[in-house]
């Protein structure tokens, strides 16, 4: 099963889009670890450098509408082969979520004002996620908060299996 927590990577932007998560042209790349060393590598953010800033972290944090624009599995793709498990978020485009799902990753949505707040309070947070329980508990130094979290049983089911083709496999 896949890890759910470690080193979060804040990406402080509303609509942050399946092209600035995998440019268009690496979608001809035939394995998903091709995908690896362009994750996120047209998206303009003050002070953010992809080469840099990526490694080591296994969550992302950012605002509104994340995963929009064009309906690809390649982004969650790219993602998963960086070891990047867990995106919270206030609001996911619709298709990106359930690819997230699909591919036993997990796509958390948190109020605006409780991802706002993390953003103010912390600076390089460890995020641990009790997806069975329903929560995430970010941690720095001395300080740490958690927010519940709410997961229907076909999500929970699909993050247990490992995504889309294991829930299958197992049920059909």
């Amino acid at each position: 099963m896949k890890s759910f927590g470690g080193n979060v990577l804040f990406l402080k932007r509303d609509n942050i889009n399946t092209d600035e998560i995998i440019p268009a042209k690496y979608l001809t790349e035939i394995s998903k670890f091709a995908l690896k060393p362009y994750l996120l590598e047209d998206l303009i953010l003050d002070n953010f450098d992809p080469k840099k800033d990526i490694e080591n972290k296994s969550v992302i944090l950012s605002l509104d509408n994340f995963g929009c624009g064009s309906s690809r599995e390649h982004a969650p793709w790219a993602l998963e082969v960086n070891d990047i498990h867990v995106v919270i978020a206030s609001s996911f485009a619709r298709i990106f979520k359930q690819n997230m799902f699909n591919c036993g990753m997990l796509p958390l949505t948190l109020p605006k004002s409780d991802i706002l707040s993390i953003f103010d309070n912390f600076h390089n947070p460890i995020a641990t996620c009790d997806w069975v329980n329903q929560k995430i508990i970010f941690t720095e130094n001395d300080k740490f908060i958690d927010f519940p979290f709410e997961l229907s049983s076909f999500e929970k089911e699909l993050i247990e299996a490992g995504g889309w083709v294991n829930y299958a496999d197992n049920k059909y």
